[in-house]
């Protein structure tokens, strides 16, 4: 399916074929430059760099001032990642190499990122409900105020025709939509979803996603613990992780299209203290 065949996605899910070291939860995870980058929930040293081939730990980057990171993805052109603090109300950019950062404001408290073709950086906002997006360099070239029936969005993707693709429904939230939306932010396109539940069509916590070259969806179904596959129309395709392939939670994804490889964080929830207290790293092969 990464390049072409979906019959071969209709008949396997996807397989477990290594799992990162377990620690700190998992905040965000992508892949760059044949290295695969983990953002922990820390105080130091939040984010491990690791070989993409023989999995193991290259190096460590403490980024600075960071308070509540929440997401993490990179920009091969650029050659940098970027971490959403949602404590700060900020965004941080991170040289690949650990030597060089900069942060800039977002002035609301984001959620999850993602880069675009223009090599910009999409901020989701969910309780203003709006997508901001910046340079680079963290300059502010436009915000979307998205439609009143899109409630706490979480993350958005650009896809190549200029629409949104984005998940949202709050814990508090009792519908879950994942939907596309028209590149002026004002009109759903197509919508999947509805009632919480854990049948076909519905989610219990769409949390974040990825999508292929051919825009087939990745969805994190936090709750239901499984990522679903969605047609480029948001058509149900199937599930290419199940909950019998987690220890616990999928909160994050990264897809690398080249080596057909999808990065699940898998974090451990703790009732008590109300928050993800321990977390790893699934690689599945898709």
């Amino acid at each position: 399916m990464l390049t072409g065949a979906l019959s071969v996605i209709t008949v396997w899910r996807g397989r477990v074929v290594h799992t990162l070291s377990q620690g700190e939860a998992i905040n965000g995870v992508t892949s760059l430059a044949g290295e695969v980058y983990l953002l922990r929930n820390k105080e130091r040293d939040q984010v491990e760099v690791y070989d993409v081939i023989t999995y193991h730990l290259l190096r460590r980057i403490n980024v600075p001032d960071v308070r509540t990171p929440t997401d993490m993805t990179c920009c091969e052109y650029n050659y940098c990642v970027y971490i959403s603090d949602h404590g700060g109300k900020c965004a941080h950019r991170v040289d690949a190499t650990g030597f060089a950062f900069m942060r800039w404001d977002v002035n609301d408290r984001p959620m999850h990122l993602s880069v675009n073709s223009a090599h910009n950086v999409l901020v989701t906002c969910p309780v203003v409900r709006k997508i901001k997006e910046f340079s680079s360099r963290g300059q502010l070239l436009r915000e979307l105020a998205l439609p009143d029936n899109i409630i706490m969005p979480w993350h958005t993707i650009q896809t190549r025709n200029d629409e949104f693709l984005l998940c949202h429904g709050g814990i508090h939230v009792a519908v879950k939509y994942v939907c596309k939306v028209s590149a002026d932010g004002r009109h759903i396109v197509h919508s999947r979803g509805g009632q919480r539940g854990a049948r076909l069509g519905q989610y219990s916590g769409p949390a974040h996603l990825a999508v292929d070259d051919n825009e087939f969806v990745f969805v994190a179904d936090c709750v239901n613990r499984r990522v679903r596959l969605l047609s480029p129309t948001l058509g149900h395709v199937r599930d290419i992780v199940s909950r019998d392939q987690l220890k616990w939670l999928p909160c994050r994804l990264c897809l690398d299209v080249r080596r057909r490889r999808l990065y699940v964080a898998d974090n451990e929830w703790n009732e008590t203290e109300h928050k993800h207290t321990s977390g790893r790293v699934v690689v599945f092969s898709v």
